[in-house]
């Protein structure tokens, strides 16, 4: 039998104690994201820069699981510019996919919910606080203005119906020009076109399953961008695809980022697609941002000891290694985080002042910013 206080074990009447507590916390969330007839005046916010598209600002999004409260993005802030692509970087687990799914409103709920900070969405002549925003408002939101390329197109595509009775769904479900069913399908197959699938009739009378990896991915990025919208997240759009696919996706989401004017937000683990495709880097590391900067000062000069070990962990062409380099250690519990630097125990930089309190955001330059303690005493000397 277990011993009670044994590390990692928890006994049932402590698992029922969190149960309760976490029952009243996110039943009173829930009752805020299901209110009806909410007056538009309390999820208006004005964006701090108009040339924005998005605002995270200060985000708290934790999971309210039996075992405890997991800080899966604990103060996120960051901006995703108009016209401009962010590449948000980091390993499994650091929060980068749960950001992007609270911008969604797609945490899984009751579980997952947005506890703390702000995310200002801009829509042109106003912005939206999402954190406050109720459900019945979201669903117009969600494909007009914001609108995601899931991870993987093999779960996300419903095996049962054919893929234009699916891209057909999200044109019809947002239609606000009363179109025709023809009208619908002509739109269909020019979005499918669009994101250069050549047989375009044919595929929309197809199953998923008759398609291959990567022309499934094509329909998802059709579905993202069936209806225009402002801000794309595309969340590791080219895992499982082989190189010469991953190429032609990176492309076609260039170049139709530049055809409806809208911004990316890339979330990827691969710092090859991060240097081609992004203008801005955030590296996430345990729920927070570690680095942020242009796509060139955070490859050129990377500053966190945690963006240095990343980069240290690719391999380079012509160049002959035995061994490629990885980061010592682990990642921290994430339902017990150290009120130190998360990064400290596996961190091969450490300097004085490392035991404090998690070191705050210093600025190497107007755009480049970094939490480390290194840096302390430039901060000193200015």
């Amino acid at each position: 039998m277990a011993k009670k206080h044994s590390e990692g074990y928890l006994s049932g009447k402590e698992s029922r104690r969190i149960s309760k507590e976490n029952r009243k916390i996110t039943s009173q969330l829930e009752k805020q994201h299901k209110r009806k007839n909410v007056p538009e005046s309390e999820y208006l916010t004005q964006m701090h820069d108009p040339n924005n598209a998005v605002e995270f600002d200060n985000l708290h999004s934790y999971f309210f699981t039996d075992a405890g409260t997991v800080k899966a993005v604990d103060g996120v802030t960051f901006d995703v510019p108009i016209g401009k692509t962010v590449g948000v970087v980091g390993e499994s687990g650091c929060g980068k996919s749960v950001t992007s799914l609270s911008l969604m409103q797609l945490l899984q709920r009751p579980q997952g919910q947005i506890v703390e900070g702000e995310i200002r969405l801009n829509l042109g002549d106003k912005a939206y606080d999402i954190t406050k925003v109720p459900t019945e408002r979201m669903q117009t939101l969600r494909g007009n203005y914001m609108s995601m390329i899931f991870q993987e197109p093999m779960t996300s595509l419903n095996p049962v119906f054919r893929i234009g009775a699916q891209v057909d769904e999200v044109i019809a479900l947002h239609d606000k020009e009363g179109l025709s069913k023809e009208d619908i399908k002509a739109r269909t197959v020019k979005l499918l076109e669009m994101v250069g699938i050549a047989n375009s009739e044919g595929v929309y009378r197809m199953y998923p399953h008759e398609l291959s990896g990567g022309m499934r991915q094509r329909v998802m990025i059709a579905m993202a961008l069936a209806c225009s919208p402002r801000v794309i997240i595309a969340d590791e759009p080219t895992t499982a695809l082989d190189v010469t696919i991953q190429a032609q996706i990176l492309d076609l989401l260039r170049n139709l980022k530049d055809k409806i004017n809208s911004s990316i937000m890339l979330i990827t683990h691969d710092l090859g697609v991060i240097a081609e495709m992004a203008d801005y880097v955030v590296v996430m590391y345990a729920g927070r941002v570690v680095e942020k900067g242009t796509a060139d000062e955070i490859f050129s000069n990377p500053s966190h000891p945690y963006t240095i070990g990343l980069m240290a962990s690719k391999p380079v062409v012509g160049k002959k290694v035995d061994k490629l380099y990885s980061i010592p250690g682990k990642v921290p519990n994430p339902i017990n985080m150290p009120n130190y630097c998360y990064f400290k125990d596996r961190c091969e930089m450490c300097v004085k002042g490392c035991e404090g309190e998690y070191p705050h955001e210093i600025s190497l330059s107007p755009t480049h910013k970094v939490s480390c303690y290194r840096y302390y005493d430039r901060k000193a000397g200015e």
